[in-house]
C-alpha cells in the first residue's frame, strides 16, 4: 500500500498512525484509506478518510495547512521576542505593497518588452570532466634481494667446511634471486592487467561523456531550431505564432508577486486584432495592510487595515494601469506589424452579494488603435483618464464590480475538446515541471489522470489551452458512487494559488454541472484556498501530490519553483 507524505515544518510535533485500509466484503478492493493524526503541542486530534490516496494527501495538506496556521498564533509570544521590531518591519513591507500599486503602469515604461530571442534559447556548455576521476594504478618494485655471504669461520676451516659452506650460500642466494624474479613478473603482469582494464573504464568514460555531450548539443540545436522556427513564423504573420508571441509576452511581464496572471486570447489575422479576456485581481487580491500592532499583553501581532474608500481606490488604479500596461507591452512587442489593434476585456470573479452565487463578469473593455495608442505619453497620462479618452468602457467605479457589456464578444466556439498530446514521455529525472510551458503543463495533467482513471474505464479530454484559466481537462468516471462528470483545473504556478483560484474552480463546476472539481498546481496553496475547499466537493493537489502521482504512473521529475521563477525574465 501506497503511503501518504507529510508536508509540514513541524513534523516534530506529530504523532502518525499507520495508513490502514478498509476492504469490501470480498477483500478484492479498497473502500476506504484511513490514517490517524496527533498534534501533540496544541493536543489535536483527526482521524482523516478517503475513497482514494490522493483524495486522503489532499485532506491530510489541508488538515496540516490549518495546524500551520494555528501554531503561528500559538506560539506567538514565543516566535515574536522582539515583537515591536517585527511589527515595524512589517508595516515597512505594508508601506511598500501599498507604493507598489500606484507603479503598476510607471514599473513597464522603462523596459524593452520586445522579446529576446536569444534569451531564450539554452547557451549553456555540456558540463565535460576534466579528468577521468579513478586513478592511474600504479606499483611500486621490490628491491632485489642482496648476496648473502656466507660465514666461514677458524674451525670451519680446519675442518675442510669451506666449500660446503660456500655451496650452501650460493644455493640460497639463486632460490632468493628466483623467488624475488617470479613475484616481480607477476606483481608486472598484475600492473599490467589493471592498466589495461582502468584504460578500458577511462574509454568508456569518455565515450559515454561525448555520447552524452552530443545528445546535450542536439537538444539544444532542435530547442534553438524552434525558437528560430517561432521567430520566423512570426515575421510570416503566422497566426499561431502571434498568439505564442503575445502570450510569451505577457509571461514576461513581472508584477512582483502582485497576482498570478490569467488571460485567454484570440488572434484575428484579417484585421490585425488580438482578442485578450485578462483576469483582473479582485479588490481582496490587492494588498490591503496598512500597519502592524504589536501587542504587548497578548503577544500578538494586530494588523491595521487601509479604509474601504482607499480599498476600493487601489482597486480602480490597479485595474486601468494593468489594462494600459498590458497593451502598451503588446504594442511594442510587435516588431513585426501583426497588431493593428488589441481588445482588452477586463474580468473579475466574485461573490454576487444578492444570491452568495460565484459570478464572472466583464468590468471593463477597450478596443485600441495602435496607432492612437502609441501617441500617448504614458509616464504623464491620468490611467482612467486615458483609458476613457481611448472610448474604454466601464462603470463610474470599477470597484462595484458592475458587468458591462465587451466591445466585442470573444468568439466560444473553440474552446471545447482539442486532441491530447504526449508530453510525459519527453520528461525525465532533470525535468523542472514549474518551468514547462502551461500548454504542456495541462496536457501533462490529462495524460497523469487519464491514467488514474484507466482502470475503471474512465476517460479524459483536454479543452483548448487558455493560459491557466478555465477548463484544462474534463474527467468522465464511470463509477456509479463516486464517479461522474470531474473538472480538473492545471495552475502552473510559481507562487501560493489564492482563494480566487479555488473560487473559480468551484464556480466551474457548478457551472459545467460536474460532480466534482481537482485542482493541480506546481506550488502550494493558502490556508484560505483549503478552508474554502473543506466543506466542497473540491481536491487540491500541490507540487508535492503531483510528484506522488507522476511517479506512482512511472515517470520521473522535479519541481523546483524558486529555479522557476528565477529563469523567467
Amino acid at each position: 500500500m501506497s503511503d501518504i507524505t507529510l508536508h509540514s515544518p513541524n513534523l516534530d510535533k506529530l504523532e502518525i498512525g499507520k495508513l490502514s485500509a478498509k476492504f469490501s466484503a470480498r477483500g478484492d478492493r479498497i473502500l476506504r484509506y484511513y490514517i490517524d493524526i496527533r498534534h501533540k503541542t496544541m493536543n489535536l486530534h483527526r482521524e482523516l478518510g478517503a475513497p482514494e490516496l490522493f483524495i486522503l494527501q489532499s485532506k491530510v495538506d489541508a488538515l496540516l495547512a490549518d495546524w500551520d496556521s494555528k501554531l503561528v498564533a500559538f506560539e506567538t509570544k514565543r516566535l515574536f521576542q522582539t515583537g515591536k521590531g517585527a511589527a515595524e518591519e512589517m508595516t515597512a513591507e505594508a508601506i511598500r505593497a501599498q507604493e507598489s500599486i500606484g507603479r503598476i503602469l510607471a514599473h513597464t515604461l522603462a523596459i524593452d518588452d520586445a522579446i529576446d530571442w536569444e534569451a531564450l534559447k539554452d547557451h549553456g556548455e555540456y558540463a565535460m570532466p576534466t579528468q577521468f576521476p579513478e586513478p592511474r594504478p600504479t606499483t611500486a618494485a621490490r628491491p632485489e634481494p642482496a648476496y648473502e655471504v656466507p660465514h666461514i669461520g677458524f674451525l670451519d676451516r680446519l675442518l675442510g667446511k669451506r666449500r660446503h659452506l660456500e655451496e650452501q650460500a650460493e644455493m640460497r642466494n639463486a632460490r632468493a634471486a628466483k623467488e624475488w624474479r617470479a613475484s616481480e613478473a607477476k606483481r608486472e603482469a598484475q600492473h599490467a592487467a589493471a592498466t589495461a582494464a582502468w584504460a578500458l573504464r577511462e574509454d568508456a568514460f569518455w565515450t559515454a561523456h561525448q555520447n552524452a555531450k552530443a545528445e546535450f548539443l542536439a537538444a539544444q540545436a532542435a530547442s534553438h531550431a524552434k525558437v528560430d522556427a517561432l521567430r520566423d513564423a512570426l515575421a510570416d504573420h503566422d497566426p499561431d505564432a502571434v498568439i505564442e508571441h503575445a502570450s510569451l509576452v505577457l509571461e514576461n511581464s513581472d508584477y512582483g508577486g502582485l497576482f498570478e496572471k490569467s488571460y485567454d486570447m484570440q488572434y484575428r489575422p484579417a484585421d490585425r486584432l488580438l482578442m485578450l479576456e485578462y483576469r483582473l485581481p479582485g479588490p481582496d487580491d490587492l494588498p490591503q495592510t496598512k500597519a502592524v500592532k504589536y501587542v504587548k499583553s497578548t503577544g500578538e501581532l494586530t494588523e491595521t487595515r487601509i479604509a474601504d474608500r482607499d480599498r476600493k481606490a487601489n482597486f480602480d488604479s490597479a485595474s486601468y494601469q494593468i489594462c494600459l500596461r498590458t497593451l502598451h507591452e503588446l504594442f511594442e512587442a510587435d516588431v513585426d506589424g501583426n497588431l493593428d489593434a488589441i481588445l482588452f476585456n477586463g474580468m473579475v470573479e466574485s461573490i454576487d452579494p444578492a444570491t452568495g452565487l460565484e459570478r464572472k463578469g466583464c468590468i471593463m473593455s477597450i478596443l485600441a488603435r495602435r496607432d492612437e495608442f502609441c501617441r500617448i505619453d504614458l509616464s504623464r497620462a491620468d490611467p482612467k483618464a486615458c483609458f476613457k479618452a481611448l472610448k474604454g468602457v466601464s462603470a463610474a467605479s470599477l470597484a462595484v464590480l458592475a458587468p458591462v457589456p465587451p466591445v466585442i464578444e470573444m468568439d466560444r466556439e473553440d474552446r471545447r475538446f482539442i486532441e491530447g498530446r504526449d508530453v510525459g514521455g519527453g520528461i525525465d529525472a532533470s525535468t523542472n515541471i514549474a518551468s514547462i510551458s502551461w500548454d504542456d503543463f495541462e496536457h501533462l495533467v490529462r495524460e497523469l489522470f487519464e491514467k488514474e482513471f484507466l482502470s475503471r474505464g474512465g476517460e479524459v479530454k483536454v479543452t483548448q489551452s487558455s493560459s491557466d484559466g478555465g477548463v484544462d481537462a474534463i474527467a468522465f468516471d464511470p463509477d456509479p458512487i463516486t464517479g461522474g462528470k470531474i473538472v480538473i483545473q492545471a495552475k502552473r504556478y510559481t507562487r501560493t494559488v489564492s482563494v480566487a483560484a479555488v473560487r473559480d474552480l468551484y464556480g466551474t463546476v457548478m457551472n459545467e454541472g460536474a460532480s466534482r472539481g481537482i485542482l493541480v498546481t506546481t506550488s502550494e496553496y493558502g490556508p484560505d484556498a483549503y478552508r474554502f475547499a473543506s466543506d466542497k466537493p473540491l481536491t487540491l493537489l500541490n507540487g508535492a501530490n503531483l510528484l506522488h502521482m507522476l511517479e506512482r504512473h512511472g515517470y520521473r521529475a522535479r519541481i523546483d519553483v524558486t529555479e522557476a521563477r528565477a529563469a523567467r525574465p
